[in-house]
């Protein structure tokens, strides 16, 4: 006979091992599948191997998605909170860092070992390390899988996005959407070094400094490190920034934040003789890049106060015009997937096709830099596990 099970999820990483667990331990028979043979390939290299489980700062303004109102209902169910009692109970020690984000004290296995802990204590089965492939006949799911074939009334598309390829991330969830004719929404490397065009060379001579700067494209804008790297941009403030990037824009960097135009008219007459390269209170290299663009002597006393201001003004807010991203090798996380629209936001089912339900990165729900998408897999997985 065919095997029977309530539900089948695709994808064990971090949404799908939550769905997983708390379908299962509902009373839920679950079998959990994936192409790789471990779980949790992500989880495992993310902060630095001490995996950034979550942040404290969750909100739904910190989500991008063509729907900003999509993430609300499975944020406000499954919040900061209810994951760190998750981990405290597990006895995972974690530590604060800046922003409100969170990490384990020692590896990020910790994590993919809890959430396989639960996923037993709720029965669900395991099929790892087989590719699937899967077919709806109108009333249920068939998925083969190595050489046998299973059955469920519910079938959950867990597969993340092609973000990190050489840890087994595909774009299997986009050709699953295009299966069952659920719509996408224009994929996109996010969370991701910016490149520049040979325009920009001198900066990408200055490769290994870094400065605290204020990074802003479109309306939203980051202050947090910049990192210049043989290719371009890099760092939290350019990674964050570059969600919002869009080919042909520019990126704007505030050198000098917390200061006005006038500050360095300011400087001068309280400190004629300072040094402009000196008053930036930037890495020597950087500073040395940015006066030689403005082209204008050192010593304050020796530059008008118009000049001053214009200097000012292009400090608080230099553009960059990217030539690219360094794509999705290099990307944490994917921009857009699944149309928000195709799905309920309290249980993730698919509208048009009863018993798909899609969760995690695959779906154009992506939050920013520190633990927001961590979150958004967990508050996710929860609500279709509570859903099935």
């Amino acid at each position: 006979m065919t095997p029977r099970y309530d539900a089948i999820i695709l994808g064990a990483g971090a949404a799908g091992m939550m769905c997983a667990a708390v379908a299962g331990q509902r009373g839920r028979r679950i079998l959990l599948v994936d192409h790789a043979a471990e779980p949790g390939a992500k989880i495992v290299i993310s902060g630095g191997g001490r995996c950034n489980f979550t942040n404290t700062g969750t909100a739904p303004d910190r989500f991008l998605s063509a729907n900003p109102h999509f993430a609300k209902s499975a944020l406000g169910r499954y919040t900061p909170a209810d994951f760190i009692a998750l981990v405290e109970r597990h006895g995972i020690a974690w530590h604060e860092k800046t922003l409100g984000q969170l990490f384990c004290d020692g590896s990020a296995r910790q994590i993919v070992a809890m959430l396989m802990g639960e996923c037993e204590l709720g029965g669900v089965a395991r099929a790892f390390g087989q590719p699937a492939m899967v077919e709806h006949d109108g009333t249920g799911f068939r998925i083969a899988i190595g050489g046998r074939t299973v059955t469920a009334p519910a079938f959950v598309i867990a597969t993340g996005g092609p973000s990190i390829p050489k840890i087994g991330a595909t774009d299997a969830s986009y050709r699953l959407a295009k299966q069952f004719g659920l719509k996408l929404v224009e994929p996109r490397p996010a969370l991701v070094p910016l490149t520049l065009g040979p325009d920009e060379a001198l900066f990408r001579d200055l490769a290994g400094v870094s400065a605290t700067v204020v990074a802003q494209a479109g309306k939203a804008a980051f202050r947090e490190a910049a990192l210049f790297t043989h290719r371009g941009l890099s760092g939290p403030a350019i990674l964050q920034a570059s969600s919002y990037w869009r080919h042909g824009e520019t990126v704007a960097i505030d050198f000098t934040p917390d200061r006005d135009a006038d500050w360095l008219v300011d400087l001068k007459r309280a400190q004629p003789r300072a040094s402009l390269r000196r008053a930036l209170g930037l890495p020597d290299r950087l500073a040395d890049a940015l006066t030689g663009r403005l082209q204008i002597a050192d010593r304050l006393a020796d530059i008008p106060d118009k000049a001053l201001r214009a200097a000012g003004a292009r400090l608080g807010h230099w553009p960059f015009r990217p030539d690219g991203t360094e794509g999705y090798a290099k990307a944490e996380v994917t921009v857009g997937g699944i149309s928000t629209a195709e799905l309920s936001s309290r249980t993730m089912e698919a509208r048009r096709v009863p018993g798909l339900y899609a969760i995690g990165e695959a779906v154009d729900v992506t939050g920013w830099l520190g633990g927001y998408n961590f979150q958004w897999a967990w508050a996710s997985g929860s609500a279709t596990g509570n859903a099935l």
